[in-house]
């Protein structure tokens, strides 16, 4: 059993901003930090244990000295660990995009495919993101208009509130709008395919590299319908709310509302990711205590038990 916090990997994507610098305690040398992947054991990205014996270690390899029973029967039973979380800060608005589903992405790309949720953090006023498509359209129409710039005209383009939550089942177009901060838990994969970037060029001066082929592959082109809220009812308990946010095969995610404190059972089926999104206070197992704000994310191994959260601020729980 441990508890840890971790660093995270930076990223600084083009249409990215200096909102996880300023108002989530990042501390990077880069200009713009347009991502930071708070629980990763990815190659292109891995979080930093940053206390207790193993401090500096790699989390990934972290992980694999404390074996596979630190993952819970549950996360064993996947066979590279199973999620990724993100903060991302969208100064300017995302491409296009759509993710693999994990039949498609084992196949042609060799990880799993993507399906993912967003938690809204903050949004500016009018800000709005792509959620799937308006109406329904073949394979053949979705080509034409990637070809002929119309495509934004088939999308279902959404308001956007903090507190929103949007889950992206693998295959559904989308892009995160300027202006919107958010948390994102996803499967462990950074398999992107990019239809339309706006006549963006990169680093380089060149456009960014299309995937048309790839994308009209996996897009499901038929209209989906959210109401864009936690799948749960809000409980409350006495000192805190918590509501489911999703579920599905790759990860369950909660969101709590803690005003004095709250206790988290952490079970032998599974380990748990604690990402602060607001306040500041403690989070204690029976062997450690650490202090926690805005910003830090805490991995608790499967059979922690009984994690306790202590002061005023949200977080967000993840599992399997």
């Amino acid at each position: 059993m441990a508890m840890v916090r971790l660093l995270p990997a930076f990223k600084d994507y083009l249409w990215g901003g200096t909102k996880l610098k300023e108002n989530y305690n990042k501390k990077s040398d880069l200009d713009i930090v347009a991502e930071s992947w708070e629980l990763s054991t990815h190659k292109d990205g891995q979080s930093i244990v940053d206390s207790g014996e193993d401090q500096g270690m790699l989390f990934g390899d972290y992980l694999q000295k404390l074996g596979k029973e630190a993952l819970g029967t549950k996360g064993a039973a996947f066979e590279n660990f199973p999620i990724l979380i993100k903060f991302i800060d969208a100064k300017g608005n995302l491409s296009i995009q759509v993710h693999p589903n994990n039949e498609y992405a084992m196949r042609v790309e060799k990880e799993y495919g993507k399906t993912e949720m967003w938690y809204i953090l903050d949004a500016e006023e009018g800000a709005s993101l792509y959620y799937g498509t308006n109406k329904e359209i073949t394979k053949e129409e979705f080509r034409e208009r990637i070809e002929n710039n119309t495509l934004l005209d088939v999308l279902k383009s959404v308001p956007v509130h903090k507190g929103d939550v949007f889950f992206i089942e693998a295959g559904t177009i989308h892009a995160i709008g300027e202006g919107i901060v958010i948390c994102e838990i996803q499967q462990n994969s950074n398999t992107t395919y990019r239809v339309y970037d706006f006549g963006r060029v990169g680093a380089d001066g060149k456009p960014r590299e299309l995937h048309i082929d790839k994308a009209i592959d996996v897009s499901n082109l038929t209209p989906l319908e959210s109401d864009f809220k936690p799948c749960g009812e809000v409980k409350t308990y006495d000192g805190y709310q918590v509501a489911m946010m999703a579920s599905c095969d790759y990860f369950t995610t909660y969101i709590y509302e803690v005003k004095s404190e709250c206790s988290v059972k952490v079970d032998e089926e599974s380990f748990a990711s604690f990402v602060i999104v607001d306040g500041e206070g403690t989070i204690e197992s029976d062997d450690t205590m650490l202090s926690i704000r805005k910003g830090d994310s805490i991995f608790a191994t499967a059979g922690t038990g009984s994690v306790r959260v202590k002061g005023n601020c949200r977080f967000i729980q993840s599992r399997v």
